[in-house]
């Protein structure tokens, strides 16, 4: 069965709690490339390239995980819990995502365990990808591989599944590259399935089968799901570099077990035999070791509870590792604590200096502690000066992301924005004293003058998150005026998107919605809107006057336990919602009071019509239902041959009464896309879809009159990201290989006021928006006005080239080519020639061969078709020299074209 949506108890503001996937398919087979198309489509789908960017949030979700490299400046790594991995970008101060090349299949690959980035060849990473290691991934775990620092990637499959979102996943890092022999790496598995290694540089894993304890470690026995009765595993593998030298294996090394009893395992003969450490604190677990090998010292923090959540009590321990001692660093003593130890790091400039967090005390604020002497003594962040007043060591600016004050007004001792909460990530970067950055449940947050802490004076911590986005999209509208987009997320509510390009003031507030899960406004009174979501206590529905700008919260008809789905009449006047724990209701006016809606069963998805106010519909369980006066009575629609699931999205078209467009299904059953004109009283299946999960309109194409249909859908064997601008006739693959975003079938909607731009809802990655480089397409995202297109050159073809990446000795470049005659392409062949030494080393969207400097791309097979003012696109890595010029001249089958 398709899970859509999984819900865990647990608490909120941390993104990462809920995700959606598609059914399990076949397993792919080893270590093909990650970013290879699942199947090949008929020549005759056409495709488009689009430019994607993504909706600015800036963070949204849980970071457990931040790896500097330790043998280059500048080079460091992000995981997040369902959205990714990201490098970071000195230059810009930002990060650039590196797995959106993760498709449908593999969704729960977007979900990062742990990372490694080499320390003896900085071009190699490693990351450990799978989301849930019980039944709502299907999938089994994999091992990706990079040489190119995250810009490609080759993918080891692991008979054993692993778990980006589940509990303990801000312990590790459980994935390690021998600093010596960096073709060894050790990963510690969980579900007693134990410690895994490669020798052949993450190529091929087989088990350590000397290891002796698998973890015993599980944080609610209870839990039939799965999810928190699993074992956390081996949970992180520390090298003492001191004990090897240069292309010989290390020959110590530590690793932690989630036991409670027997935390810190010991190799000194480089993994051939395994000894329980002697002497070691019991009772709690080893959320870290941190080894500083100048002075001889293994750091561990300590909680009781695997986190990255819960965690009452915990402390911090040094182990010498010349004499075997063990010494109780603890900042405060045990009786004080009410949190877990974690986010442990070394001052690799200065080995005696380290921090730690308190990564579980969510009030009044997380806890960050200092000590510049070894653990002898420390220094705490904050500390209280009279209660409930504090004496902070730092300011915080949150100017670039002010949403991060959560809009609120606490009382002392607590402070907005907080220091953090959930953090679990905490580095000093290994080359510059100064810099920290540290992961909560929301952001990156980061110092440039950390060692201002030392001298008594106020160091500054700012968000450090530009280009992470991790929020996890349930509902995106795209209303005809006003602000272009209005989001409804997991944990941070939404925004009203007035700008792409910039970060949102604040989500949604009044009330603040820990996720929302459906929107909807007027269509013919835009300022009208209304969203519904979830809240531990309060109202459930909220309604406002002025395009989302400012909300009210509405009331709760008895038993209400869920947002829902909710639908706005055309004209504001009504609303119908389905909310969980309560059947359809129906309200005139601004939710003041409900009435029961009759006629239609509790759980359907609502939608409105889009012309005539009074008009509401419904899907359950394969029935779809209509109402013609407002809500307050549904019948069921003879229609037939719909899904029999409750798997299904749909949308009224604007402009237009009657005409519905559903998606849905599930693997194994019906699944598709159905179009109806009548009101929903019959619909027709559309051919060559065959699975579709979310529908969306936007602004019809230049010359045509029907507006633009997006799907997320597999069309001619192919999932991805569809257009259609001729009612579903035909459709135009408008995303590509390097950009899947894992899971899109949330929501989609296109713009009506831009041609071609279309908002994807992800599942970890934020709000995707893509402009298309059709006639008529994009602007800067900026507003909602069309902009003037671009004049076409005369000629055959026009190419766009552009570096997206680069290195030391590598780079990364896409290529747009543009068909700017009077006829289709039937496939084509592009060419060029380097001029210093470049070789193209992996091409994707194409198919690629090179003889000394001349390069030629072909078409892969499911995009040779481009239409007389299409484009397609493809993408490649390569390596260079200290040079790297860019291609003067291109030439498409023998003809010269135009360099943009």
């Amino acid at each position: 069965m398709r899970r859509t949506r999984v819900l865990t108890a647990v608490l909120a503001l941390a993104a990462g709690l809920l995700t959606g996937g598609p059914p399990a398919l076949a397993a792919a087979p080893p270590d093909r490339p990650a970013a290879a198309a699942d199947a090949p489509a008929r020549s005759a789908l056409a495709a488009d390239t689009y430019t994607w960017k993504n909706a600015r949030i800036d963070g949204g979700g849980f970071v457990p995980g931040i790896v500097f490299n330790r043998s280059e400046r500048n080079l460091a790594y992000a995981r997040t819990d369902i959205g990714g991995a990201y490098r970071w970008q000195e230059q810009t101060k930002s990060w650039t995502p590196l797995l959106d090349s993760v498709g449908w299949d593999d969704w729960g690959h977007t979900g990062v365990v742990s990372l490694a980035s080499d320390p003896v060849d900085p071009d190699r990473v490693y990351a450990a990808a799978g989301t849930y290691t019980n039944d709502w991934d299907p999938n089994n775990g994999a091992v990706l591989r990079s040489a190119d620092r995250g810009a490609s990637w080759r993918k080891a499959d692991l008979p054993f599944k692993l778990g980006g979102n589940m509990p303990g996943r801000g312990m590790g890092e459980r994935l390690a590259v021998d600093p010596h022999r960096n073709s060894v790496l050790y990963l510690g598995a969980p579900s007693g399935k134990g410690l895994w290694r490669s020798t052949d540089s993450g190529a091929s894993w087989s088990k350590v089968t000397a290891f002796p304890n698998p973890g015993t470690y599980v944080q609610d026995p209870s839990d039939t799901s799965g999810y928190a009765s699993d074992n956390q595993g081996i949970v992180w593998v520390t090298f003492d570099e001191s004990t090897g030298t240069p292309g010989s294996a290390t020959r110590t090394i530590y690793v932690g077990v989630a036991d409670t009893e027997n935390a810190v395992y010991r190799s000194t003969d480089a993994g051939a035999t395994w000894q329980r450490v002697a002497g070691q604190p019991t009772g709690q677990l080893a959320h870290k070791g941190v080894l500083d090998a100048e002075n001889g010292h293994l750091y561990l923090a300590y909680s009781d509870k695997g986190g990255p959540y819960d965690g009452g009590k915990g402390r911090l321990w040094r182990y010498t590792t010349a004499t075997g001692a063990w010494t109780d660093i603890s900042p405060v003593a045990e009786a004080d604590t009410y949190y877990g130890f974690s986010g442990l790091t070394v001052d690799r400039q200065n080995p005696g200096t380290l921090m730690a967090t308190a990564y579980s005390s969510w009030w009044p604020d997380t806890q960050i502690f200092r000590s510049t002497d070894s653990g002898a003594t420390w220094t705490q962040a904050w500390d209280y000066s009279s209660y409930p007043n504090r004496a902070n060591r730092y300011t915080m600016d949150v100017s670039s992301v002010p949403w991060l004050t959560w809009g609120a007004k606490p009382s002392p001792p607590e402070q907005t924005p907080k220091l953090g909460w959930m953090t679990e990530a905490l580095e000093i970067d290994p080359f510059d004293p100064d810099r920290m950055m540290y992961g909560t449940g929301a952001t990156v947050y980061g110092t440039e003058n950390l060692t201002n802490w030392d001298r008594d004076t106020t160091f500054t911590i700012t968000p450090m998150v530009r280009g992470l986005e991790e929020t996890a999209v349930n509902d995106l509208v795209s209303p005809p005026s006003g602000a272009p987009l209005l989001s409804g997320l997991l944990d941070i509510g939404g925004f009203r998107h007035t700008d792409l390009t910039k970060v949102p003031s604040m989500m949604f507030t009044q009330p603040n919605l820990t996720a929302t899960t459906s929107l909807d406004f007027a269509e013919s009174h835009p300022n009208t809107v209304v969203r519904a979501g979830d809240l531990d206590s309060g109202p459930h529905i909220a309604f406002s006057t002025d395009n989302g700008a400012n909300w009210f919260a509405g009331t709760d008809p008895s038993g209400v336990s869920g947002g829902g789905t909710v639908a706005a009449g055309a004209d504001g006047s009504r609303f119908v919602w389905s909310p969980r724990g309560a059947g359809v209701h129906h309200t005139t006016g601004f939710g003041t009071s409900w009435s029961a809606s009759s006629g239609i069963p509790e759980g359907a998805v609502v939608e409105s019509d889009r012309v005539d106010p009074k008009t509401f519909y419904g899907f359950r369980s394969g029935k779809f239902y209509v109402s013609t006066d407002g809500g307050a009575t549904f019948t069921a629609s003879p229609a037939t041959g719909l899904p029999s699931g409750d798997s299904v999205r749909f949308k009224a078209l604007p402009g237009a009464k009657g005409d519905i467009w559903l998606a849905g299904g599930e693997s194994g059953g019906t699944y598709g896309l159905w179009h109806s004109t009548n009101g929903g009283q019959s619909f027709t299946e559309l051919q060559g879809v065959g699975e579709a999960d979310t529908v969306g309109f936007g602004k019809a194409a230049p010359g045509a009159s029907y507006q633009t249909v997006f799907t997320s859908a597999k069309i001619d064997g192919v999932r991805g990201i569809f257009r259609s601008t001729d009612q579903g006739r035909s459709w135009t693959r408008i995303n590509d290989d390097a950009h899947q975003w894992g899971w899109t079938g949330a929501a989609i909607t296109g713009d009506p006021r831009v041609y071609g731009r279309v908002y994807v809802a992800t599942n970890g990655r934020g709000i995707v928006y893509g402009d298309t480089s059709d006639t008529g397409g994009g602007d800067d995202g900026g507003g909602g006005t069309d902009p003037d297109p671009d004049p076409e050159p005369t000629g055959a073809c026009k190419v766009t080239y552009e570096i997206t990446n680069q290195w030391s000795d590598g780079f990364q470049a896409q290529v747009q080519v543009t068909n700017t005659g009077p006829d289709a392409w039937k496939g084509w062949s592009l060419t060029w020639s380097f001029t210093d030494g470049q070789r193209v080393s992996q091409l994707w969207n194409g198919v690629h061969a090179q003889s000394g400097p001349a390069v030629t791309v072909r078409n892969a097979d499911w995009n040779g078709t481009v239409a007389a003012g299409s484009s397609v696109g493809f993408g490649f890595t390569a390596s260079r020299s200290a040079t790297n010029t860019e291609p003067a001249a291109f030439a498409l089958d023998g003809r010269t074209c135009t360099v943009a």
